[in-house]
């Protein structure tokens, strides 16, 4: 079917369609330089894509966001460092520094032997 019918039942506009469409929300379109043709997969990813909208209270700017954060490895790194730099998430631990926090409690409780 064609965006105008899509739109309808999807209880959108086909201008709200295209900019979906523009963010990347929509599946890619089967064949280049042709019009986008919708059928049930197509109304079932958009459909899935408002609910989680709904759900999560975001936009669909934002839920394009967060794919990009998914599916671009550049993107997750700078937003990892970001929620690092907040507080919002924990700086990962690395080997080194649990070798180390153990050899200084080690060093500050004395050595004990089991014997």
């Amino acid at each position: 079917m064609r965006i105008t019918e899509a739109a309808r039942r999807l209880g959108m506009s086909p201008r709200m369609l295209r900019y979906r469409e523009a963010l990347g929300l929509l599946p890619p379109v089967r064949e280049q330089g042709a019009h986008r043709r919708f059928g049930a997969d197509e109304l079932a990813a958009v459909a899935q894509g408002v609910e989680l909208e709904k759900r999560f209270d975001v936009s669909p700017a934002e839920l394009a966001f967060g794919l990009r954060v998914l599916t671009e490895p550049a993107v997750a790194a700078a937003v990892r460092d970001l929620g690092v730099r907040i507080g919002r998430i924990q700086a990962p631990r690395r080997a080194l520094d649990f070798d180390q926090e153990k050899a200084q409690r080690l060093l500050r409780g004395g050595y004990r032997s089991k014997e």
